[in-house]
């Protein structure tokens, strides 16, 4: 995988991970009740993407970052899953971005794999 590929998507979980800071209330508003500690998980699932897309970036940590970032990506599935069926109260989101994530979500655990545990080792990790 390319450096300039995992550049991006160290980008792109930094960026996600600090909204969950500026825009609490659209990760709040996709929660599934039977949640515990709603504000907590935002903060919790926003911290683990900034770590992840940071540890994409050092070797020493790429392989454990790609690890962490594909079982926080199972593990946010189930609010994806609230999203689609419920939509996001609060929120003008189309019915078919939020269905739309559903399979892009592992195009993401795809892209997240191939730039982390399987280039570790390799001459471009």
């Amino acid at each position: 995988m390319s450096a300039i590929s995992r550049w991006i998507l160290a980008v792109f979980f930094v960026a996600a991970g600090a909204n969950h800071f500026l825009s609490p209330a659209f990760y709040l508003a996709m929660m599934p009740d039977y949640l515990p500690a709603h504000a907590l998980l935002v903060e919790i699932s926003g911290v683990a993407e900034i770590l992840g897309g940071v540890g994409l970036l050092v070797p020493r940590t790429r392989k454990l970052a790609g690890w962490g970032l594909l079982a926080l990506l199972v593990a946010v599935f189930p609010a994806n899953i609230q999203a689609a069926l419920h939509g996001i109260p609060g929120h003008d989101t189309r019915p078919w971005l939020l269905w739309a994530r559903l399979p892009l979500q592992a195009v993401l655990m795809w892209w997240v794999y191939r730039a982390s545990i399987a280039s570790t080792g390799r001459r471009d990790a």
